[in-house]
């Protein structure tokens, strides 16, 4: 399977202090991967600097051999953790509005029906401030997935979801897996990796902990599940520096 993702000894600084210490991995055409470590182990940097957001201040991260050009053929979608969306506008206006940007044929026809699917039938017309937060990180996933991106990158996209939204975002990602969609997730609900991905990454201290596929990280550390593997991985103290 060829790598859409590449990440090659990277290392990432900020203010003197290292917090991404010789990264290697690659995410493979046709999977989900999963991104995953407790909150500040460097998993949005590493994105950040992927999507050339960040410059690393070592090592090559590349998307499909390159390194990422927003202007380029290979369509990325990208849902950041810090939401956000036009307030004033109608939620068909503001759908219609990125569907355009994103060369979409009939981007209005493209929103009902994610609408629909979401079940948000009847909010096309509403204003997004007059939205409850899942209904709008709902709109804000189908302006992410709008065009077919041949790489999709989904940080937390199920936080603050009930379970039953939960699911109908999962179903919704395993139906663009079976399209031939390359998913990185980053997440912290193991159940998700445990039915999503095809492989992980664990990071802490700036370092990969566990990487491969479930079963074999599993495998690493003698069959536990995900969430115990997370708890011995943070409980252990960080590395002698």
């Amino acid at each position: 399977m060829t790598g859409v993702v590449t990440v090659k000894n990277f290392q990432m600084s900020f203010a003197g202090k290292e917090v991404i210490k010789d990264l290697s991995f690659t995410v493979k055409k046709g999977e989900i991967f999963g991104l995953l470590g407790s909150n500040g182990s460097g998993k949005t940097t590493t994105i950040r600097a992927l999507l050339n957001l960040y410059q690393p201040s070592g090592g090559e991260l590349l998307i499909n051999g390159k390194a990422f050009d927003p202007a380029g053929d290979f369509v990325v979608g990208y849902l950041p953790e810090e939401r956000g969306l036009y307030k004033k506008e109608t939620v068909i206006d503001v759908m219609t509005y990125f569907g355009k940007l994103k060369g979409l044929k009939d981007p209005k026809e493209w929103s009902l029906k994610y609408l629909n699917r979401v079940e948000l039938p009847d909010v096309a017309n509403m204003a997004i401030g007059k939205m409850s937060q899942g209904m709008q990180q709902k709109v804000q996933i189908g302006i992410t997935i709008m065009g077919n991106p041949k790489l999709l990158i989904l940080d937390e996209p199920t936080k603050g979801f009930d379970p039953v939204n939960r699911k109908l975002l999962m179903d919704i990602i395993e139906e663009l897996h079976e399209k031939g969609t390359t998913i990185v997730m980053i997440t912290h609900y193991m159940d998700e990796v445990e039915r999503l991905c095809d492989r992980a990454l664990l990071l802490k201290d700036g370092k990969a902990r566990a990487y491969g596929t479930i079963k074999n990280i599993r495998k690493e550390f003698d069959g536990k599940t995900l969430d115990q593997i997370f708890v011995k991985v943070y409980g252990e103290k960080a590395d002698a520096q």
